[in-house]
């Protein structure tokens, strides 16, 4: 799936994203875009009808992002199970240490599931099956190169780990201490290694 936008609406949907990370999908308005943009209200309905369309757009567009960004980490690292784990979670704590990003927007979004319109919800879950199913093969291949021992089968580690990177998103958020993040996720790490 790819999401092709107009440099307008890019810029649109990257400001959308900053203030979903910030506060989520009710946390937000369009008169807030318009403010942070310096456009007028219309000219965003004009590229994105609905808040839920913006918002299904960032979301897709963040799915789409993660996938290449796994991959071409994967491709990068080569087959370094735990190199490749490391990466990912570097990538969390350099976005955390420099407030470009503090939080996952789908985990953002998770929290309120309920009260976002379904498309989203199960745009958010996509991510989620997708970074479990990355996790879980990572996980695996590095137990099949003794780089973890791995206390329960790799889905399980897998859905424990992704638990555990975005409750310390969480954590580092609550405590204003973007260390947090990268003590809690080595910990994890660390317990997998054999």
């Amino acid at each position: 799936m790819t999401v092709e936008l107009s440099p307008r609406a890019t810029e649109l949907a990257e400001h959308a994203r900053q203030l979903l990370a910030a506060g989520g999908y009710n946390g937000f308005s369009y008169a807030d875009l318009s403010e942070k943009v310096g456009i007028g209200k219309a000219s965003i309905h004009h590229h994105f009808p609905s808040k839920a369309d913006l918002v299904l757009t960032v979301v897709q567009r963040h799915r789409q992002q993660s996938v290449e960004g796994l991959a071409a980490m994967q491709q990068h690292l080569g087959d370094d199970p735990q190199a490749q784990l490391n990466a990912y979670v570097d990538y969390w704590a350099r976005c955390i240490g420099d407030g470009s990003s503090t939080m996952c927007i789908c985990a953002m979004l998770a929290a309120e599931a309920p009260m976002i319109p379904a498309e989203i919800a199960a745009e958010v879950r996509g991510y989620f099956q997708d970074l479990t199913q990355w996790l879980a093969a990572v996980i695996s291949q590095g137990q099949a190169k003794a780089q973890f021992k791995p206390d329960a089968n790799a889905p399980v580690e897998a859905l424990a780990l992704m638990s555990t990177v975005h409750g310390a998103m969480l954590t580092a958020r609550a405590l204003g201490d973007p260390d947090a993040f990268q003590t809690i996720v080595r910990a994890a790490i660390h317990r997998l290694a054999a």
